[in-house]
């Protein structure tokens, strides 16, 4: 039971140090705490966060576990360099606010921030109907093939939730400027996805049969 309760301690120091460092990110470059923008979007973000991590907890958490504890994970293919600079979405926003470059209407801010948290949602819909779902590369012996679901629509729905978070991000933070660093998220999941298809249908039984059936990877009738 002890060994139990320090595991959930271990598993709830994930999303509390990733909302610490959301905040510093967001908040940092603003410097000021007056960046309602950035108030919403973490808000919504914590509390999704939180809930996500509680509910797992409960019903599931050998798949909090798993995701906590990559170090025996297989490392993927070098992303290239530049797409580094994705990060910058992160940090542009507050500096944005600052130094008042965007002037993004009330509308766009409150619809961007409800798309995003409902991709966010549907993320942890993935979630559910795969417990193995990682953005790390690498198969678990208990480890099958899921066809149900969004997985009936996509081969890899996890990433189109998070490619359309993280574009409607920027605009949730007021910010049109970081939409372009922010967009280099695309090119860095087709790069993970690749990856991740050569590792799947090598070791993954049954995935090759799977992803003859589900012709798209990411996006329907696109790829």
């Amino acid at each position: 039971m002890e060994n139990n309760n320090v595991s959930k301690k271990k598993i709830f120091t994930v999303p509390i140090i990733l909302t610490i460092i959301m905040w510093i990110i967001l908040f940092l470059p603003a410097g000021t705490m007056k960046f309602w923008q950035a108030w919403i979007f973490w808000l919504g973000f914590s509390i999704i966060t939180f809930f996500i991590t509680g509910y797992f907890i409960k019903r599931n958490p050998e798949f909090l576990a798993r995701r906590t504890n990559t170090k025996q994970a297989k490392e993927s293919k070098k992303t290239p360099l530049f797409f580094k600079a994705y990060y910058l979405g992160f940090i542009l926003p507050g500096i944005d606010f600052r130094f008042h470059w965007s002037n993004e209407p009330l509308w766009l801010v409150i619809l961007s921030n409800i798309i995003a948290f409902l991709a966010y949602i549907f993320i942890f819909y993935v979630f559910k109907e795969n417990s193995y779902a990682s953005t790390v590369i690498q198969v678990e012996n208990e480890q099958k093939v899921i066809s149900s679901g969004p997985y009936k629509v996509v081969r890899h729905p996890m990433y189109l939730g998070m490619i359309i978070m993280m574009l409607f991000m920027p605009l949730a933070l007021g910010s049109y400027f970081s939409i372009i660093p922010m967009a280099l998220i695309m090119p860095i999941i087709v790069i993970r996805i690749k990856n991740e298809e050569e590792t799947l249908l090598k070791e993954l039984n049954g995935y090759k049969e799977y992803s003859s059936k589900i012709r798209y990877r990411l996006i329907p009738l696109i790829w």
